[in-house]
């Protein structure tokens, strides 16, 4: 056999299980939701990529409003979200394959007039003009998911299907120790309370498409918290809320210029998510405003 023929037979072959491979491809089975395995791979793809160190972006805008007993709600201002992820592959020896969800996360206070960052803000229950700390924490990580919990208890999918459209609700109530506060918070209260609310929805076809790793999702965010600290409210009766909603981005180049400015310039890491293998604790507004802002006095300034 001469060696152009093998040449060409070789050629041939090649291009024989390329075919192949592509025709398999397409025959893959759609994820099954009904399987602990497929309700898992379908919260991943949710929260990120099915591959790993893809980075993610989640944006979303909306409104912060107050509610104080007996007045009437008052809007704050306008936030804008931003949360940078990426998920990688995790092993347990009893659990099997997992993943791990890395991340950092945004949330500005902008002037509804102009658009732009505040910077300061006036207090209108104390007439005080205080300056606006943005919410910038970094990590925001979770920890492992997998097919089955700890007792292994398997996993379900949690969503509501109709025709080719899903959605997920998730409430996530908050009580823990102020980190703002002194050593003896379970005598004299100062338990930090809130409650956030996601709703996540997307196309069944390209949840459990195996070929779709990054599938288009939106989201709506609601959180319900005590008064930031920046705000200077000194224990005042009522809460703020805030009403958002966004999707998961095809690229950075889709979020707004504000975010985009803040980001290039006042907080350039959080152009990328953290490494995967990341292991610090997690940042909360409240740990972030500990570390940028010194006590003050009462009745000092």
């Amino acid at each position: 056999m001469s060696r152009s023929w093998n040449v060409l037979s070789l050629a041939a072959a090649v291009m024989l299980l390329g075919s192949a491979a592509t025709l398999a491809a397409s025959k893959a089975k759609p994820i099954d939701l009904g399987t602990p395995e497929g309700a898992n791979l379908a919260a991943r793809k949710i929260q990120c990529s099915a591959n790993d160190n893809v980075p993610t972006i989640y944006y979303f805008h909306g409104e912060a409003f107050s509610r104080v007993p007996g007045e009437r709600d008052r809007k704050l201002f306008d936030v804008e979200g931003y949360n940078v992820r990426q998920c990688v592959t995790v092993n347990d020896p009893a659990r099997g394959a997992g993943w791990r969800l890395v991340s950092r996360e945004l949330l500005l206070y902008v002037d509804p007039t102009t658009g732009e960052l505040l910077r300061e803000w006036k207090n209108p229950w104390t007439g005080q003009t205080v300056k606006v700390l943005q919410t910038a924490n970094d990590p925001v990580n979770q920890r492992p998911v997998f097919a089955k919990a700890a007792d292994g208890t398997p996993a379900k999918w949690p969503g509501t299907i109709s025709g080719d459209t899903w959605w997920n609700t998730i409430t996530v109530p908050l009580f823990y120790i102020n980190p703002l506060g002194g050593e003896y918070q379970k005598n004299v209260g100062g338990y930090y309370h809130a409650t956030e609310m996601f709703n996540f929805f997307g196309k069944v076809s390209d949840l459990v498409d195996p070929k779709n790793a990054n599938p288009a999702i939106e989201v709506g965010w609601v959180r319900l918290a005590e008064w930031l600290p920046w705000m200077e409210m000194s224990g005042r009766a009522g809460i703020i809320y805030i009403h958002a909603a966004g999707r998961k981005l095809d690229s950075y180049e889709q979020l707004p210029t504000v975010m985009r400015k803040a980001i290039e310039t006042e907080y350039p890491e959080y152009r990328n998510p953290p490494p995967g293998d990341d292991s610090r604790e997690n940042e909360t507004s409240w740990t972030y405003f500990k570390k940028k802002v010194q006590p003050t006095t009462p009745g000092k300034k």
